[in-house]
């Protein structure tokens, strides 16, 4: 008997194809998006982690400076304690090499003690080529090149950068570690290559068996400036810097799923409410509830099994397409150099695909308790419904209560998952106080088409049916809010990063070594070049600035050290809030948000993380700035007080202005000839004007979230498919109403006129439902979910032009599908139309 319903069902299903593969579109495309972001962050998180062993070895403890580097000195007591078995110095710089093609390649080079380094790091042990000596591992200007290194570098002899020189390195045998290009040299060459005599950037150190790390450490009294951290603390900063990128793709990912659980509701409360008789004559013919409810929660299953596992087929494409093309960075930039290869895990797909019949399911079940509780014997006579009735409207209430009193709460573990509750609470809350809106709207705007026939008959069903309106729509409100909520969330963001970039680029021209932080060591201006640049003609000012990376945290991925001149903070940074004065003797800093919600700095406060870090004190923090670069955190301060604190000349960026009326073409040549004369090489600076980096920015902004405009068409294009196929069944179980107002006179326009009016009602509800919703998410995506994931706010800015016109697209799309649906049961013989009543 089972076996016989579930082919009935699945007949009924067939019949309905076309409208029920809505819904598998949506559940597979949310399932392939959200699974293709699992695998792409998991294969890069594993690559990375697998070069971070391959470069670091497997030591009880790594012993890194706060600044970068540190003396040399501490090695020796280190490597001569009673309780190390064994301690491998390691001078780690990030450079740029010379490739093939003539251009630069960014590199890393480890400078390593080839006799103690195979006890902690077998992989980096420096391999002779066989016409190499075996001593060329202590020889100067020799490098060792792991396989990636290889296939870009030549293969004989390379050019590396320190400062704005190219110093050549002879290539002498290969290196095994993994990961991006990388050059092992002997620690003494790589120190006097790049000019680091008495420096080291950490030390590994393997303790002998059964002491403990902590009473070692406690033992040592390492200085203030050197912390210890475990192996895999690496891998751990870097996950945790792109885990709130990740976790945010991912739920930007799962919103067509979210999408997709409202059109299974959507298709099945009305395939339900079609077929009512038919499960009431099941029902009668001893059917159960409870077997009527595990009916249509069957549907809803095949439904979510058909969308998973397409989803998981997709998925997997797009993951792999993405590790080729992008490397694994998403656009995020969290995993340079990382070229990796797809891991694909069964109890992965296993999990998303699970989700995919979740979500199914959780959309199936308020259509299968509707059948389950149909009154049998009204429904045979055709007075029942299987619709879900008001009674629900004031759960909707309460969970928009809810949604409200959840934005005001703080992330957890550093997610902010009830601002994310709270979004899918708006969006739930909203839809299931769509028939009281509907009411609310159509029975206020029935009096004043009283007295037109065709607006009457389009408006009263709206007001009759709202049930069915504002399941039909429901799909639509979900897409277009989610859509309005990201529009204004992006237009939000790209006009905060505008305005942030007019205050950041106050020159007219700019040079800089490198757009990577983590170069600044070894890339650098000349001081010479600094000078000759203040002599260039038609250059009126000259101003510069040191970048650097610093350590305060062992387990948080490194925070930016910003020095340049400052000036009046007021007009020279985006600054929150008002700046405070510092007391006598204390040197001011200026710190990014991040900063205030990662290390508790505060206005007029001291700031000990960085007084340790950088071995002064007092430091007070004078105020709080923008940054929508370092989400790690970034510190400000003046150039003066930096060079005093640390001693360090060394120069990343230089800012050129004008003298009045001089032109900028006719400066950049000039300062292009400066650099060529230099250097040899024009290519080992970057060079452009303010707007050219402006546009450069936003273009990039544009190319990162052109992904977000693509969901939102999609979403809104499966949203209409729902509203098309919620029309679809409608008018066709009409045929006799439509039979009947022909026989009354109405001609087949008329009626198709009344069908697409009934459409427009519909959707301009949804269309103002949708609105509203979407500008309410927006609220928390730009005032919660942003600060609370990337530590950095932005102003408020809604887009009014864009978002009237995305409705009305809608609108009439909606108008359009409504009056497509209509046209073939309007155009049946009336006759035969309401024949089956004779």
């Amino acid at each position: 008997m089972l076996a016989l319903l579930a082919t009935y069902s699945w007949q009924e299903v067939r019949h309905h194809a076309w409208r029920s593969m809505t819904a598998v579109l949506a559940v597979m495309l949310g399932v392939a998006l959200a699974f293709s972001v699992h695998l792409i962050n998991a294969s890069a998180l594993d690559e990375f982690a697998s070069a971070a062993r391959s470069a670091g070895g497997q030591p009880d403890l790594e012993l890194r400076a706060s600044q970068g580097v540190m003396d040399e000195a501490l090695y020796p007591r280190v490597a001569t304690d009673r309780d190390v078995a064994s301690a491998s110095p390691v001078l780690e710089l990030q450079t740029f090499a010379i490739a093939r093609d003539g251009s630069r390649a960014g590199v890393r080079v480890l400078g390593v003690d080839a006799l103690v380094v195979g006890s902690v790091a077998p992989q980096l042990v420096p391999v002779p080529a066989g016409d190499a000596d075996r001593l060329a591992v202590l020889a100067p200007a020799t490098a060792f090149l792991n396989a990636a290194a290889q296939a870009v570098l030549p293969a004989d002899r390379v050019s590396l950068q320190a400062g704005l020189a190219l110093r050549p390195v002879r290539v002498a045998g290969t290196s095994a570690a993994a990961g991006g290009p990388l050059l092992v040299m002997d620690i003494a060459a790589a120190q006097d290559l790049f000019g680091r005599d008495g420096q080291l950037s950490r030390i590994d150190v393997r303790l002998q068996p059964g002491v403990s790390h902590a009473a070692w450490l406690r033992r040592m009294n390492l200085p203030p400036q050197v912390q210890a951290a475990e192996p895999g603390d690496a891998g751990q900063r870097v996950s945790q810097l792109s885990r709130a990128y990740r976790v945010n793709l991912t739920v930007l990912a799962l919103v067509a799923l979210f999408t997709g659980a409202f059109l299974v509701f959507s298709v099945l409360a009305l395939s339900v409410a079609r077929r009512a008789q038919q499960f009431a004559l099941l029902g009668v013919l001893g059917l159960t509830a409870r077997e009527r409810l595990r009916l249509v929660l069957a549907e809803s299953a095949v439904l979510g099994v058909l969308g998973s596992a397409l989803g998981i087929a997709l998925g997997t494409g797009l993951a792999q397409a993405a590790l080729s093309l992008l490397g694994g960075d998403l656009g995020g930039g969290y995993f340079p150099g990382v070229q990796p290869q797809l891991e694909w895990k069964w109890w992965a797909a296993a999990v998303y695909g699970a989700l995919g019949v979740l979500a199914a399911l959780v959309g199936g079940w308020l259509p299968a308790r509707s059948a389950a509780r149909l009154p049998l014997a009204q429904t045979l006579k055709g007075l029942g419904t299987a619709l879900p009735r008001g009674r629900r409207h004031r759960l909707g209430w309460m969970a928009l209560l809810l949604a409200l009193a959840l934005a005001f709460l703080p992330p957890i573990a550093g997610i902010p998952l009830a601002a994310y509750l709270s979004v899918a609470l708006l969006l739930v809350g909203g839809i299931a106080v769509l028939p009281a809106a509907v009411g609310a709207l159509y029975d206020r705007l029935a009096p004043r088409v009283a007295n037109r026939l065709l607006p009457l008959l389009a408006v009263e069903r709206a007001r009759r049916v709202r049930e069915s309106a504002a399941v039909a729509v429901s799909g639509v409100v979900a897409a277009l809010s989610l859509a309005v909520a990201l529009t204004v969330m992006v237009a939000s963001f790209r006009h905060s990063v505008a305005d942030w970039l007019a205050v950041l680029l106050p020159a007219d021209l700019y040079l800089r070594t490198s757009t990577s932080a983590a170069a600044g060591d070894t890339a650098f201006l000349e001081p010479r070049l600094v000078q000759d640049l203040a002599q260039v003609p038609g250059v009126a000012r000259v101003a510069t600035q040191r970048v650097r990376t610093l350590l305060l945290d062992p387990a948080r991925p490194p925070v930016g050290l910003l020095a340049r001149p400052i000036g009046d903070p007021r007009r020279t940074l985006p600054r929150v809030g008002e700046i405070v004065a510092v007391p006598a003797g204390a040197i001011p800093v200026y710190v990014s948000e991040a900063m205030v919600d990662l290390y508790g700095a505060r206005r007029g406060a001291r700031l000990p993380v960085l007084e340790k870090a950088l071995g002064a004190a007092p430091l007070v923090v004078a105020g709080v700035w923008r940054d929508y670069v370092r989400q790690s955190g970034a510190v400000l301060l003046d150039q003066r007080d930096y060079l005093r604190l640390t001693g360090d000349t060394r120069v990343n960026d230089a800012q050129l202005w004008l003298a009045p009326g001089a032109s900028a073409q006719d400066v950049q040549a000039r300062v292009r000839e400066l650099v060529t004369r230099d250097t040899g090489r024009p290519d080992l600076v970057d060079f452009a004007s303010a707007a050219e980096v402006r546009n450069v920015s936003l273009r990039i902004f544009d190319r990162s979230f052109a992904v977000t405009y693509w969901l939102q068409a999609v979403a809104i294009a499966i949203g209409l498919f729902g509203v098309a196929a919620s029309f679809s069944a409608q008018v066709l179980a009409r045929r006799k109403e439509f039979g009947l107002l022909a026989h009354l006179g109405l001609t087949r326009r008329q009626i198709l006129t009344v069908v697409a009016g009934e459409g427009a009602a519909w959707t301009v509800i949804g269309a103002l439902a949708g609105l509203g919703l979407g500008l309410a998410v927006a609220m928390v995506l730009v005032h919660v979910v942003n600060p609370q994931s990337f530590h950095w706010t932005m102003d408020l800015l809604v887009p009014w032009g864009r978002l009237l016109a995305l409705c009305l697209a809608v609108i009439a799309a909606g108008t359009f599908t409504a009056w497509a649906a209509g046209r073939a049961a309007a155009g049946r013989d009336a006759v035969l139309a309401v024949k089956e009543d004779w």
